[in-house]
């Protein structure tokens, strides 16, 4: 009994000798992971002087003092405007209708006997201010004398103001712009409006009495469309050939229009006349179409138009 005591009393001493070793060597490896990590942070740290302290906090300074704020606010702001001005003014149907109705009308009290632009636009203009006054009176008054109601008021002065443009493409209102034509004068000084122009072909007979840069209006006896000459004076020769077999009771032919332009000439119909075109005509008075030049309004309304007229015309005695 007492030799199993002695026994168990050694193998706890060497337990405990054992759990003591682990400890301490447990203890040896955290100790020393500690004085590595140490060591890496003292290397990797940058130790300054007092003097460059002195100069990063100088610097830091200087970059506050120039932080643009001003300019920072104002792109705040403006960046705050065009958030709340995106949104274009929606308008109800109602007041919409009432929008078009007015401007048409003022439109038609124009009384104008052909399209002009510029009046039209300021027709349209002059409304437009007239009626953005009355809907700033009626904000302001807050009266129900006015003809607009105070709930509308506000919306119709935005919606002429400044959403104009958007207002104008959802009512389909569509001016075009008007087209100023500058002539540039650099001929000298008592030249001729036209310089002298050779017509291609043989020369014109006097009995043609051509006219360049001439377009006479009258009924059609021979369509140019499909009547084409090699030269002005053919056309002329054919006009008089017209006139001479034509049968008792027919339009004869006195007065021919030539286009001697290899491009083309222009004119107000639908077609597209071309070269050497020889249009036939007859009227019992001849009237100008066109001479010389075409006039500004006539060009603003006819994109295409040339500055001088292409066609060369004539009148025969028959």
């Amino acid at each position: 009994m007492a030799r199993s005591n002695s026994s168990y009393k050694k193998i706890t001493l060497l337990l405990c000798f054992f759990n003591i070793a682990l400890l301490l060597y447990a203890l040896r490896t955290l100790y020393a992971s500690l004085y590595i990590y140490s060591g890496n942070v003292s290397r990797n740290s940058v130790l300054y002087n007092p003097d460059q302290i002195r100069k990063m906090e100088e610097s830091i300074r200087i970059r506050k003092e120039f932080k643009p704020e001003e300019l920072i606010k104002l792109v705040k702001d403006l960046e705050g405007e065009f958030s709340t001005e995106t949104a274009a003014v929606e308008l109800p149907p109602p007041l919409k209708q009432s929008i078009i109705d007015e401007i048409l009308q003022r439109l038609t009290n124009l009384n104008s006997t052909r399209t002009d632009i510029a009046k039209e636009r300021e027709a349209v203009e002059n409304w437009r201010m007239e009626k953005l006054r009355e809907a700033k009176l009626a904000l302001v008054s807050r009266t129900s004398n006015s003809a607009i109601p105070h709930e509308e008021a506000g919306m119709l002065a935005r919606a002429l103001e400044s959403d104009w443009a958007a207002i104008c493409e959802e009512i389909g209102l569509w001016i075009p712009v008007q087209v100023v034509n500058t002539e540039h004068e650099d001929k000298p000084e008592g030249a001729e409006g036209f310089e002298e122009e050779v017509l291609p072909g043989r020369s014109l007979p006097p009995e043609c009495h051509a006219e360049l840069h001439t377009d006479y209006d009258g009924d059609a006896v021979r369509w140019g469309l499909t009547h084409h000459k090699a030269s002005a004076a053919d056309c002329c020769q054919a006009c008089l050939d017209h006139a001479k077999h034509a049968k008792e009771g027919q339009k004869k032919c006195n007065i021919w229009v030539y286009c001697p332009s290899e491009f083309g000439c222009h004119s107000p119909d639908r077609y597209q006349h071309k070269h050497q075109e020889c249009w036939l005509k007859y009227a019992e008075k001849p009237r100008l179409n066109f001479k010389d030049k075409y006039p500004e309004w006539y060009r603003n309304s006819h994109q295409s138009a040339p500055v001088v007229v292409p066609w060369v015309s004539g009148i025969v005695s028959v």
